[in-house]
């Protein structure tokens, strides 16, 4: 384990130390352009085709009802047949739709069955509209769907499986009929979100934008930055060139736990004010060593087996107080638990120590 702390210091150190002391980011990689996202779509259909792996029609009225109105559309009528079939599923199918998608162009979609259906390896999907929140169908699809897991039972009901066999994918399996209609070129205020909102950047981008168009970006609060193009220029050819800009990203200090993995991040900016720091481990080991005692001859005892316990405390020695200075670094305050020679999960005690102590100057977020 402290091998391990110590090459995960060594790593730190190198990352900062090839890193510059300043580094900057493109604005199109820590924002969201307003209107330019992807949309969910969802739609219900039926897998056929299934090697006795489908629905059970008695467990299943949903199944037998989809099946009974399809037949019905395709001029057949089953409504009093004693339907038993095992090779059809229901399904739910949801995809996404990318920003200004054209219509004829084909989307991936996942399909995940909804009854007792065993799998859905070796199925075909029959032709699904694909709806928004709005009602509207924005894509069919239809197509084999691809599982990629593998399922084995026996007689005796012993089963074997890989992956998940009721949920697959159909690769480029919907066909978009309808676009989105968002008009990007039209538009005379773009606002940009911040994926982590912040003043100091909000107010950085709004003037790296205004460096280079003066007077068209002004930062209305954390999250979001309106940009509006200059005179004779519309805005996809503005957002071409603002997005591109770099900028110096700020965020607040930050520790991250994780108590269950035993993973801690914290972020360059966390500061430590002067702290003494000392961490031992105290061991008990106690041994039993049972004996016998035997009775002398002639005096009719009898044999019995007496415990004998060995008690051992060891607490480690060695150890001695790392005191931290006013205002150290990630760097020292690694370098100085590593000192201790601390695991994941001790070093993540003496964080929460240190910030009950009002010694650590970031936020802790325990996941």
């Amino acid at each position: 384990m402290r091998r391990i702390l110590a090459a995960f210091a060594i790593i730190l150190a190198g990352l900062f130390a090839a890193q510059p002391a300043c580094a900057a980011s493109r604005i199109k990689d820590i924002v969201e352009f307003e209107g330019v996202r992807d949309n969910v779509l969802v739609g219900y259909g039926l897998v056929v085709g299934l090697n006795g792996t489908g629905d059970n029609l008695r467990n299943s009225p949903m199944t037998k009802q989809s099946q009974e109105t399809m037949l019905e559309r395709l001029g057949m009528n089953v409504r009093d047949a004693n339907l038993n079939t095992k090779n059809v599923a229901a399904v739910m199918v949801t995809a996404k739709l990318p920003a200004f998608a054209a219509a004829g162009s084909p989307i991936d979609v996942t399909v995940s069955s909804m009854g007792d259906a065993k799998s859905l390896q070796g199925g075909t999907l029959l032709v699904t509209p694909l709806f928004a929140s709005t009602g509207d169908a924005y894509a069919v699809a239809q197509g084999s769907v691809q599982t990629g897991s593998v399922s084995a039972s026996g007689a005796s009901g012993s089963s074997v499986s890989k992956g998940v066999p009721t949920a697959g994918r159909i690769a480029g399996g919907a066909l978009i009929e309808k676009e989105t209609g968002f008009q990007l070129a039209s538009m005379g205020v773009m606002r940009m979100t911040l994926r982590n909102p912040d003043f100091t950047t909000a107010q950085r981008i709004a003037q790296a934008v205004n460096a280079r168009f003066p007077g068209c970006a002004v930062a209305e609060n954390p999250t979001i930055i309106s940009i509006r193009p200059p005179p004779g220029m519309d805005m996809v050819s503005f957002v071409t060139q603002v997005e591109t800009l770099e900028v110096q990203t700020d965020t607040p200090a930050k520790v991250i736990i994780d108590e269950v993995a035993g993973v801690i991040v914290m972020g360059d900016d966390v500061r430590i004010s002067t702290v003494a720091i000392a961490q031992g481990n105290l061991t008990i080991q106690v041994q039993e060593n049972p004996g016998v005692s035997q009775p002398a001859p002639f005096s009719q005892g009898q044999t019995t087996l007496v415990p004998q316990s060995n008690l051992n405390v060891d607490e480690e020695k060695g150890r001695r107080l790392i005191t931290l200075k006013d205002g150290a670094s990630l760097a020292s305050l690694v370098k100085g638990l590593n000192a201790l020679g601390v695991s994941p999960r001790d070093m993540i005690s003496i964080l929460q120590a240190i910030k009950a102590a009002g010694a650590l100057q970031a936020d802790i977020e325990v996941m």
